[in-house]
Parts: structure tokens; C-alpha cells; sequence
């Protein structure tokens, strides 16, 4: 009897001028799980970041123009949907997540129907949490508090504890690539709160594992702390509106296995 095949696992990268970070935070993918694909998705950048991704031996989408991390993803979920993936982790490319850790994330995903591993996991959508007790990422004032008060909510509605909520270290499996290929929001805010939101009205199962959080490899970040507070303060109202937002009542992962809408 021939061996049913190993799980298909693609790592999506979204990039917005990272190239002093991008290559070593390939380099470092690859090294961590040699199994796994590269897909970079350049957000529009300006720099040298296409080049080196495909120097460090990447795949590489290139988008026309800044249009943000959910629009990135979207464009990496459609990929691996169109390339029969069994699951996609989201790795940022600044080198905070650490690639050692990823396959604590994809052990914890239910899997496809013939996969040669004895994992047990049951979740559709596995977040990093940067708040689970590994590691000493610490955030204090505004910014925890709405950080705080988003984790509560979705706990409630997940029926699970979730405590980082808007971490971008993620994996998910097929039902959940099959999903986001369609309904990822590239909206402001869509890629943390609102796909969270989408994934559990589609009934999907979402849980967290404990990561740690590393200083960046280079560049800058996109947000000021001022900025990131205002970022989250948004997101409490994204998660307002997501929630009250009408979805279809049937979401069609699979033809075969409806997945009804909670």
C-alpha cells in the first residue's frame, strides 16, 4: 500500500518595504521547515524587497500597489486554494514571529482526510498568541486596554480563550483557506479583528498556542505607539460592525460539507 501523501504546507509572507528583513526571514523559514513553501505577496513596496525575496529562493506575488496586509493575504489564501494547499501560516516578514515555532501552530489544525501524521489537532484557524505566558512581550496603557477588551469578546464569541487577538503569526487549514480565498477582508483592520469574526460566523473552530515575539530584524514599523493605540481603538469598532454585519446564512467550504453560520 502506497503512503498517503504529508500535508502540503505554504508559509504567505505579506511584504511592504522589508528588504533589509526579507531575505534572512526567508532564509530562516526554510530552515525551520524544509517541508513548507515560500510565498512572499509585495504589498507595493518601493524598495528591494521582490528581488531579494526571490533571491533568498521565495515564490513571489507581486500586488500593483500599497493595498494593505489583508489584500496581501487574500491574494496568498487564492493562491493556496488554486494550488491545493492543506494549510497556510501567515509569517510577517519583519522577523518578529519566530519560523521555530510554526509548526506548533499547524499541529494544532484538523487534517484533511489521508494526511501520514498522528497530530490531533481540531482547530480550523490557529493564532499565535503573543499573551499566553511564553516569552516577555509585554504592552502597557491605551493600547492594552483595547487589546484587552477585543481578546473578551471574541473569547465569547469563539467559546474558546483567546488572549492576543490581533497577533499576525497564524495558520489555517483547508476549510479555512477555502473560506478566506473568498471572503478575506482586505478592508482596514480586516486581516486581525474581522477575519476572526468571518471565520467563527462561518463555524469555524479557532483556538490560540503560545508564541514569543521578537524584536524586529531591521526597517520600521508601520504604526508609532500612538498609532498602534488608535489602531486598536479602531478595531474595537471593525469588531462592533463585523459582528452586527449580515452574513450568509451557509457558507460553502466544501461542496460535500457545508459549514452552517453561526
Amino acid at each position: 500500500m502506497p503512503e498517503p501523501p504529508s500535508l502540503r504546507l505554504l508559509v504567505v509572507t505579506p511584504a511592504w518595504n522589508e528588504e533589509e528583513c526579507i531575505a534572512g526571514t526567508i532564509r530562516e523559514i526554510q530552515a525551520a521547515v524544509p517541508q513548507a513553501d515560500v510565498l512572499v505577496v509585495d504589498d507595493g513596496s518601493a524598495d528591494r524587497t521582490v528581488d531579494r525575496a526571490r533571491a533568498a529562493g521565495a515564490a513571489v506575488l507581486v500586488l500593483p500597489f500599497n493595498l494593505g496586509v489583508g489584500a496581501a493575504m487574500r491574494a496568498g489564501f487564492k493562491f493556496a486554494l488554486h494550488h491545493h494547499y492543506d494549510a497556510v501560516i501567515q509569517v510577517d516578514a519583519d522577523g518578529q514571529h519566530d519560523p521555530s515555532e510554526i509548526m506548533d501552530l499547524v499541529g494544532q489544525l484538523s487534517r484533511p482526510v489521508g494526511s501520514d501524521d498522528d497530530a490531533t489537532g481540531t482547530a480550523d484557524v490557529v493564532v499565535g498568541a503573543r499573551f499566553a505566558d511564553e516569552g516577555g512581550y509585554r504592552v502597557r496603557g491605551p493600547r492594552r486596554w483595547a487589546m484587552t477588551l477585543l481578546a473578551k469578546v471574541l473569547t465569547r464569541m469563539a467559546r474558546t480563550r483567546l488572549t492576543d487577538t490581533t497577533s499576525g503569526f497564524r495558520a489555517a487549514n483547508r476549510r479555512a483557506i477555502s473560506l478566506y480565498a473568498r471572503h478575506y477582508p482586505a478592508e482596514f483592520l480586516g486581516d486581525t479583528i474581522e477575519s476572526l469574526v468571518i471565520a467563527i460566523r462561518a463555524g469555524l473552530t479557532v483556538t490560540q498556542v503560545p508564541v514569543h515575539m521578537r524584536p524586529r530584524a531591521g526597517g520600521k514599523p508601520s504604526k508609532s505607539p500612538t498609532g498602534a493605540a488608535v489602531y486598536l481603538f479602531r478595531a474595537a469598532l471593525i469588531l462592533l460592525l463585523a459582528r452586527i454585519r449580515r452574513w450568509p446564512t451557509m457558507v460553502m467550504l466544501d461542496p460535500d460539507h457545508p459549514v452552517p453560520a453561526r
